[in-house]
Formats: C-alpha cells, sequence, structure tokens
C-alpha cells in the first residue's frame, strides 16, 4: 500500500495540509482548479453581490454540475469504447471464419485441380487408345 502524503496548498488565500495517497503533485493541481474556478466565479458581478455562504454554496454546486456532465461524458465514453471492442471483435472474429473458409477453398481448388489433371490424364488415355483401336483397323 502507497504511504500517505500530508501537502501543504493555498485555497482561496487560506493555507490547508492536504493527506492522501494521492502524489503532492495531484494534490496542488486539485487546490490550482479550486482557486481558478474562485477568481472565475468574483468576476461576476452577481457572484460578488452573493454573501459567503451563498458564494461557497454556488462554488461547490457548480463544481459538483461540472463534476456530473464530465461523469456522464466518461460513462458515455466508456461504452462508446466497449461498443468499439466489441465491433473489433466482431470484425477479428469474422476474419478468422473468413480465413478458414478460405483455406478451405484453396483446399477444394487444389483437390479440383487434381481432379481436373487425372481426367486430363484419363482423356489422354482414352484418346491414346482411340488412335491405336484406329490404327489396328
Amino acid at each position: 500500500m502507497t504511504a500517505k502524503n500530508n501537502t501543504e496548498v493555498i485555497i482561496d488565500g487560506n493555507k490547508y495540509t492536504l493527506s492522501g495517497y494521492e502524489s503532492e503533485e495531484y494534490l496542488q493541481k486539485v487546490s490550482s482548479y479550486i482557486n481558478g474556478k474562485i477568481a472565475e466565479y468574483r468576476k461576476d458581478p452577481a457572484y460578488k453581490k452573493m454573501n459567503f455562504d451563498a458564494q461557497k454554496a454556488m462554488l461547490e454546486l457548480n463544481i459538483a454540475d461540472e463534476y456530473f456532465k464530465t461523469k456522464k461524458r466518461a460513462d458515455e465514453l466508456e461504452a462508446e469504447v466497449g461498443d468499439k471492442d466489441r465491433q473489433l471483435y466482431d470484425i477479428k472474429h469474422e476474419l478468422v471464419t473468413e480465413r478458414l473458409n478460405n483455406q478451405e477453398n484453396e483446399k477444394e481448388i487444389i483437390r479440383l485441380k487434381n481432379e481436373a489433371n487425372e481426367y486430363q490424364k484419363e482423356i489422354i488415355r482414352l484418346e491414346t487408345r482411340m488412335t491405336d483401336m484406329d490404327n489396328s483397323y
């Protein structure tokens, strides 16, 4: 098991110690994202007029909204990947089946060529016999 990391981050000017199994870089990236969101919303005049609790709730709701939309898109993409995997499996299966059919057809072609050669030999034998019979009369 990976050791827990304790990482100090600054969120909205306040210092926090985050503890988790993720890397320090990841924890810094998360706090940077939150700081970016706070800065983005602070540009909105309506956000500035809200009290602290409303601002906090607005930020939380918007981050949750982004999360659920991103999760939905990730699930859709995962389903697409699953569909593509199934299609690829089907295509590979068809390819194997066609290769087997092709091998069988090649064997049949060889068998028929051999049979045709045997018939050609038989025709030559029969023609030779007929010529020999015609010459003997």
